[in-house]
């Protein structure tokens, strides 16, 4: 018993720490490689719940396949678990062709070359698909929070003279600075309509 609440307060605590450090991304929410990888989450998010039904039955089919058919052939398929593992090495490109072709010449490499083109093919080109497509959906919007940062930051040096304006960033200082103190006189002319005004109704 004291064993088995050891294993449960290690697998909170694991879970503790998985999402306190989750959480350091909110200090660093300014980068622009991170905004655009959250971004792209949220965007996908429905797609990939979508995506994930559509790959779970797709993968239990070949569960059921590889395991029915060559579980007394093949040790990796012996049980399910093992035969998930294997299944999700070949996922992975990492597996061994000719345990299928020792168990059996026609149906291991049919079996084998279907899971290749279903799986390995289409379904992780879908899922590519979706996650480019957030990609490029996020990247086209402009992020206001980089842009912010990057004004603040560009003020901050200029401030602390740690950072030389460019020429470009001197002229507009320049034109900032002279535009506050000599208003034009266009920006005035409502202001001088409404002061006529007045002193015509105090006169009439």
């Amino acid at each position: 018993m004291t064993v088995y609440v050891d294993d449960v307060l290690t697998s909170l605590l694991g879970f503790c720490c998985f999402f306190g450090t989750i959480k350091f991304i909110k200090f660093i929410r300014f980068n622009k490689s991170l905004i655009i990888f959250v971004q792209t989450l949220k965007y996908v998010t429905k797609d990939i719940i979508s995506f994930s039904f559509m790959f779970s039955i797709v993968f239990m089919s070949f569960l059921a396949l590889f395991y029915l058919l060559f579980n007394s052939n093949i040790e990796s398929c012996s049980s399910l678990l093992s035969t998930s593992q294997m299944l999700f090495e070949i996922t992975l490109m990492s597996f061994d062709a000719t345990d299928f072709t020792g168990a059996d010449p026609f149906l291991g490499p049919f079996c084998f070359s279907i899971f290749i083109i279903i799986v390995v093919f289409i379904c992780l080109s879908m899922f590519m698909s979706i996650l480019n497509d957030g990609f490029h959906h996020v990247e086209l919007n402009s992020i206001e929070d980089q842009q912010i940062l990057s004004y603040m930051l560009k003020k901050f040096l200029n401030w602390t003279h740690l950072r030389r304006p460019n020429v470009e960033e001197t002229y507009e200082i320049r034109d900032s600075r002279m535009h506050s103190q000599y208003v034009d006189p266009i920006e005035n002319f409502p202001d001088k309509i409404d002061q006529l005004l007045e002193a015509l109704d105090r006169v009439y």
